[in-house]
């Protein structure tokens, strides 16, 4: 079977995500033609949609019927049309049903609540999270056809339905059928004008086609054989399979509030989860990192971790929350010097026990990588009373110059060596150099001398050597 880029709009052949090509076919003949879209099951399975999305779409799109057939996997849509044009209008709804608006990554969900009537879109790619943004007639459908819904419960043809119901819901005195889910009566008339979009000439069909089109007409006892729970219970447990990421875009009236408060806000919980004992779970590092996030104070988290993380046992606690700590600094300079004004309070705090040691606190923090060498030559070049009185941040400053200065000491001989390995590469260049030309001298001019001063003083006959 053929196969196309979800997305068509990238021509890259090796493109990951594929879907079959439409495949469509033309039935009947008159007022009685359709196009059924044989292949419409595998591809609502290859863009991660139910298949009476997209084919609904295709009706609102064409001004046309759409029937659903689930037992025998046969998708309609009145009237004649070709496989190509069905392709281009699936693009259409691809563009606007599937695609993360973020990254334009097919790897998306719709996340549908029938009680608020909202419809919003989490992608897994990367971390996208956030209302559907397209205001179309196939919304309407998606409300009350939740992605969730069980098509076997809607009848397994399209005459099947729900016929065996109509014998308890009885008709009313002019012979209407009652197929509201809120037990309202509605006429069959009234109800195959909503279910026929752009043709009114249907105007007259018969209530088994009204039960196919119409998932909801039920009472309300019906509801749990058409879908499947979607209490807010239910839709939590299906938010949790989006990425962190998503979970930290929820939209929140707590970006409106003052710096201080939104620390307060991340101090309660990282405070409950330090009493709950799960500051060791990887996952509730992640939690408590999108928090900050949302809340806007990654920088100043430093902050309050060191108030509720570090007492007088400063040096056991900053190797057990090493890897919570290394979440919110690592290659963040901000953070690591705010951390470094929770470290000061921490020690002005307890000053008996730990002023002695600041020195050594500093070392364990640069040895656990949480606090960087720049960020600690840059705290320690100024005096700050920002987060302790000056006396005492002078103090510390005192104290913490054995350590400064060896980082200080480090560096200059690190940056001596590397100048000492260049200067003597070129040494050995010029050395082997200078020994070449004497070499060359020596060899060409004893032979002459040996010739002159003969120790037996004859006469030498030139042509006889």
């Amino acid at each position: 079977m053929a196969t196309v880029n979800v997305n068509r709009n990238v021509t890259d052949v090796f493109y990951r995500y594929k879907m079959p090509r439409i495949n469509a076919k033309v039935e009947g003949k008159g007022n009685g033609i359709k196009t059924v879209i044989v292949n419409m099951a595998e591809v609502a399975k290859a863009i991660g949609r139910p298949a009476t999305y997209p084919t609904k779409y295709f009706g609102c799109e064409l001004g046309a019927q759409t029937q659903f057939d689930y037992k025998n996997e046969r998708f309609i849509v009145n009237g004649s049309h070709d496989a190509a044009k069905l392709q281009d209008l699936l693009d259409g709804f691809i563009r606007k049903f599937v695609l993360c608006p973020e990254c334009d990554n097919p790897e998306t969900d719709l996340l549908v609540s029938t009680k608020k009537g909202t419809i919003s879109q989490g992608c897994k790619a990367c971390g996208f999270h956030g209302p559907l943004e397209v205001n179309h007639k196939v919304n309407t459908f998606i409300l009350k056809n939740p992605p969730n819904m069980d098509p076997a419960a809607q009848g397994s043809s399209l005459t099947e339905g729900k016929r065996s119901k109509r014998s308890k819901k009885g008709t009313t005195e002019n012979g209407n059928t009652t197929v509201g889910a809120n037990g309202a009566n509605e006429s069959i008339n009234n109800t195959s004008a909503t279910i026929s979009e752009g043709d009114s000439s249907n105007a007259s069909q018969t209530a088994a086609d009204i039960d196919i089109v119409v998932p909801k007409a039920a009472d309300a006892d019906d509801d749990d054989n058409w879908t499947v729970d979607v209490s807010e219970e239910a839709v939590r447990a299906r938010l949790q399979d989006l990425t962190e990421g998503a979970k930290g875009m929820t939209i929140s009236d707590d970006a409106d509030k003052t710096e201080k408060e939104r620390i307060d806000i991340f101090y309660e919980m990282v405070k409950h989860r330090r009493d709950a004992g799960q500051l060791d779970n990887v996952q509730v590092h992640k939690e408590l990192h999108v928090e900050a996030e949302r809340l806007d104070v990654v920088t100043k988290a430093p902050l309050v971790l060191a108030e509720l993380l570090f007492s007088a046992n400063i040096n056991a606690e900053v190797r057990k929350h090493r890897n919570l700590l290394l979440r919110f600094t690592h290659n963040n300079s901000k953070a690591q010097r705010n951390l470094m004004g929770g470290i000061e309070q921490i020690i002005a705090l307890h000053s008996a026990k730990l002023m002695d040691k600041v020195a050594g606190i500093l070392k364990l923090f640069y040895d656990n990588d949480i606090l960087e060498e720049k960020a600690i030559l840059e705290w320690s070049q100024k005096v700050s009373k920002k987060y302790v009185p000056k006396e005492t941040a002078t103090e510390i400053h005192e104290k913490a110059k054995p350590f400064i200065q060896w980082l200080q000491e480090a560096e200059e001989e690190e940056s001596s060596d590397e100048e000492e390995g260049e200067d003597s590469d070129v040494e050995i260049e010029y050395n082997d150099r200078a020994r070449v030309e004497p070499l060359k001298k020596e060899t060409v001019k004893p032979t002459p001398k040996k010739v002159e001063d003969d120790d037996d003083g004859e006469e030498i006959d030139i042509d006889d050597i």
